[in-house]
């Protein structure tokens, strides 16, 4: 069973879309038991991190999810809160992941947010099989997870180079949108489901 984790602060319709294209069934839940037994588990999120963590504490799921031995996959905001901490409201995170989330810094040659299609490269892992390096996969965001030990692919927006995605052990998790990135995204949402 695939579980999509609903707490309030996801993209949940676009990642539902995603999952019906690949004619996967999955089931939206905030459940801790339902959540032990899924074969899967994805962490949408679009909005604001210090509110999503807050949401996953009213929840009771922060001591659940890095306890999670099946793949995960964060997206956005949910590849936000498996880090250590962000500045989107400078509050703890989930930890899972080594590095810290920063904002991006206003400049006249790389706007914020970070919004639209974007290359990948330095693609590290079981994620991107089939995938090349300057593949072009879609992003909607203000704040980044810097480099780290973690990061199996990386974006450069402006002078920034950030970590495009992050894995640990059974973690995994995007900055872009997979559910939004077309083809590729697709390839990527099917690599993680085949783990």
């Amino acid at each position: 069973m695939i579980a999509i984790i609903d707490y309030g602060m996801g993209n949940l319709r676009s990642v539902e879309n995603a999952l019906h294209r690949l004619g996967t069934e999955y089931e939206l839940t905030a459940d801790p038991v339902r959540l032990q037994q899924a074969d899967r588990v994805l962490l949408p999120g679009v909005g604001h991190a210090a509110e999503a963590m807050a949401r996953l504490q009213q929840a009771r799921l922060t001591e659940l999810i890095p306890n999670l031995r099946r793949p995960v996959l964060g997206i956005c905001v949910g590849l936000q809160v498996l880090c250590r901490h962000s500045a989107e409201g400078d509050c703890d995170c989930l930890g899972v992941f080594d590095t810290f989330v920063r904002r991006f810094p206003d400049s006249d040659e790389a706007k914020v947010p970070h919004m639209g299609w974007n290359s990948i490269g330095n693609l590290d892992g079981k994620l991107f099989a089939g995938i090349s390096g300057g593949t072009h996969v879609y992003y909607v965001h203000s704040y980044y997870p810097a480099l780290c030990p973690d990061t199996v692919a990386t974006t450069r927006h402006g002078d920034c180079l950030f970590s495009a995605a992050l894995k640990y052990e059974n973690f995994y998790a995007t900055q872009f949108h997979p559910e939004k990135s077309g083809e590729v995204g697709e390839r990527i949402l099917r690599n993680f489901l085949s783990l």
